[in-house]
């Protein structure tokens, strides 16, 4: 069996990363199924993340590792990960301790492209 095949069709994980060593990870909410955010993951993220069971991430803008609420408390415990077929993208199902966003907005995708234009999807919040 081919390393391709092994990778979508076989049980070993084998993580997929890009040429600058990150794979995309969704992160939605567990209890809601709410899509929360969007970040990169490198190897020690990943490591990271499956060790403490908190998300971690790697920061493209400041090139470093982050965990998810270091600073705010907002933290994300993973309950479960799921692996597309060509394990090169992640889906982290959390529960948030708090907003995902750090504008305080409990998904970082509270807005919609109306026309042009940006409207909010919670206008009450």
């Amino acid at each position: 069996m081919s390393d391709t095949e092994k990778r979508e069709t076989g049980t070993a994980f084998m993580p997929k990363f890009d040429s600058n060593g990150l794979l995309g990870a969704i992160v939605q909410d567990s209890a809601s199924g709410e899509v929360l955010m969007f970040a990169f993951m490198n190897a020690e993220a990943l490591a990271m993340t499956q060790d403490t069971g908190i998300a971690h991430f790697w920061s493209r803008s400041r090139g470093k590792l982050w965990m998810k609420g270091e600073s705010s408390g907002h933290t994300l415990r993973v309950v479960e990960m799921l692996v597309d077929c060509d394990q090169d993208a992640l889906v982290l199902k959390v529960e948030p301790a708090g907003p995902a966003c750090h504008t305080g907005q409990r998904s970082c995708f509270y807005r919609a492209l109306d026309g042009k234009d940006l409207r909010s999807i919670h206008p009450d919040e």
